[in-house]
């Protein structure tokens, strides 16, 4: 008779056990899962931060490259930047005689970086110069005009020999006299005014200037 409570009490044992570890287990898991969706989510915040971060980085290259393309401001208070060249000596454009011209340029640059960016691209700067010194003849460059003309030439060639583009300008259309009796020539259309492109070389200054 002392047997049978006493197996009873191991039967009614059994089931407590089981339930404390099956609650156990449910608590386990439901920490782990709580977890890993706190890592998921510290996760997702990181990687968002990151994307925004990337955002932020690319938009300020991307003003940097507009600010870059825009012309810079030259202070006034600051000292000229010359870039002097070594002297051209070419034979002009002339036929009926054997001419050449001896000229010494300094370009003034609105900024040192551009004149540090000269040094690199020198040669392609004196065979463009080159090239336009060849073109003229010795009419073209004895008078104060032509002297003004080619250094516009230059200042254009040479930004152009580093990579700038730059527009020709528009000819100045003077207008022709009108004869007596004849109807007045139609007024010109009114053209919009073009953007100045940018060039960082300002004026181009003459060392010496000689013709022979």
């Amino acid at each position: 008779m002392s047997a049978a409570p006493a197996a009873n009490q191991a039967d009614g044992k059994a089931p407590a056990k089981g339930s404390k570890k099956l609650i156990i287990i449910i608590v386990g898991v439901v920490v782990v899962l709580l977890l890993a969706g706190v890592g998921a989510f510290l996760l997702m915040q990181k990687n968002m931060s990151q994307q925004d971060d990337e955002g932020e980085d690319g938009a300020a290259q991307a003003s940097q490259v507009v600010e870059s393309d825009a012309k810079p401001k030259v202070d006034p208070g600051a000292p000229p930047i010359f870039v002097p060249l070594e002297p051209f000596i070419v034979n002009l454009a002339d036929r009926e005689t054997e001419r050449f011209a001896q000229i010494g340029i300094n370009l003034q640059v609105d900024d040192a970086k551009v004149g540090d960016q000269m040094k690199l691209y020198m040669p392609a700067i004196r065979n463009a110069i080159l090239l336009i010194l060849s073109r003229k003849s010795a009419e073209d460059l004895l008078t104060a005009e032509g002297k003004v003309q080619l250094a516009s030439e230059i200042q254009r060639g040479a930004a152009r020999a580093m990579g700038y583009e730059i527009e020709e300008p528009e000819p100045v259309v003077e207008p022709s006299a009108e004869g007596e009796g004849e109807e007045p020539a139609p007024a010109p259309k009114k053209r919009k005014k073009k953007v100045e492109s940018y060039n960082p070389i300002l004026q181009v200054h003459y060392a010496n200037f000689i013709i022979q």
